[in-house]
């Protein structure tokens, strides 16, 4: 048994839920997985009362948070719309509360992340800090002055949603020109492929590698061939770091963070890096007067949102 100060994460993706048991440090000290029953929201709640209680077998926790993607209430209790789960104005955390006895804060994912890297992660140590998640889109959480920012609405923190191209590329949230669309990995993916079948010669070493089909590019084998030095994946890659750092720069014209942490599942980040650390540079105003923000990789991994969220709720109850 340990000590009640510890606290239950919950990440419930669109596949599968991960829970962890996590320390006051940020440690996650085991882990308990269901696979997540999308379209059923009574099974989602079994789901989740299922890995607590698995994990209260060995521990003694005191909360438990939940983080998903999606729009989650002011009182962080109810997820009003979730994209990827059949959730709308959907309570969660009174099922989860009276199944287990236990206090349940919920919250988005991208926020809880951000709060992970906050507490334990790139930005430990300093009191404002943005997350930017390069995935299948772009998301991102902001904690200004020790504080989650979470809006008047608890909708803060969509940054993948600011307008890059006035009627550019076509979004799924439906507007035009979102940076979602620009550095995202899918946008990256998409991107590879429009070129590799508008020139197939010169793209012919990674279509050699897709199997021939452009359709075969995913963001592992780009990041593979970048690595290897092949020339049209290093520029496409490099294209997409200078609009990151371009990103970076508008984001410190509104909010002016200490640092920005770059995270998500774009294979290529750490590729990203400097390219957009040189782009900032370039674009961040007051240009040659701006103090100092680092640009850092994430650190916390695919624990984030399970550290995150358990931190938050032992904050929070």
């Amino acid at each position: 048994m340990t000590d009640p100060a510890m606290t239950i994460g919950v990440d419930i993706g669109g596949t599968k839920i991960a829970a962890g048991v996590v320390t006051p440090e940020g440690v996650v000290e085991r882990v308990a997985r269901r696979p997540t029953p999308a379209g059923d929201p009574e099974k989602i709640d079994a789901a989740m009362a299922e890995c607590v209680a698995e994990l209260r077998r060995s521990h003694v926790v005191s909360a438990v948070g939940l983080a998903a993607a999606g729009y989650v209430s002011e009182d962080r209790s109810t997820m009003s719309y979730a994209p990827n789960l059949a959730w709308r104005d959907r309570p969660l955390a009174p099922p989860l509360r009276a199944r287990t006895g236990l206090d349940v804060v919920v919250e988005n994912d991208a926020n809880a992340a951000a709060w992970a890297e906050y507490r334990f992660g790139a930005g430990r140590g300093r009191r404002d800090v943005v997350l930017v998640i390069l995935g299948t889109g772009v998301g991102g959480g902001i904690v200004v002055d020790g504080r989650l920012v979470r809006g008047a609405h608890g909708y803060a923190a969509e940054i993948g949603h600011l307008r890059a191209v006035p009627r550019g590329l076509p979004c799924g949230c439906g507007q035009l020109g979102c940076w979602e669309q620009y550095i995202s990995g899918s946008a990256l993916v998409a991107e590879a492929r429009r070129r590799a079948d508008g020139d197939p010669a010169r793209w012919r070493a990674v279509l050699d590698r897709a199997g021939g089909d452009g359709d075969g590019i995913d963001g592992p084998l780009l990041t593979a061939m970048a690595r290897a030095g092949e020339t049209v994946a290093v520029d496409l890659v490099s294209e997409v770091a200078t609009m990151v750092g371009e990103f970076c720069a508008s984001v410190v014209a509104v909010l002016d963070p200490e640092v920005i942490v770059l995270g998500g599942g774009l294979g290529s980040v750490d590729l990203l890096l400097e390219p957009a650390r040189a782009a900032f540079a370039r674009t961040v105003s007051p240009r040659g007067y701006h103090p100092p923000v680092e640009i850092r990789v994430a650190e916390m991994g695919n624990t984030a949102g399970i550290v995150g969220a358990a931190d938050l709720a032992r904050v929070l109850s």
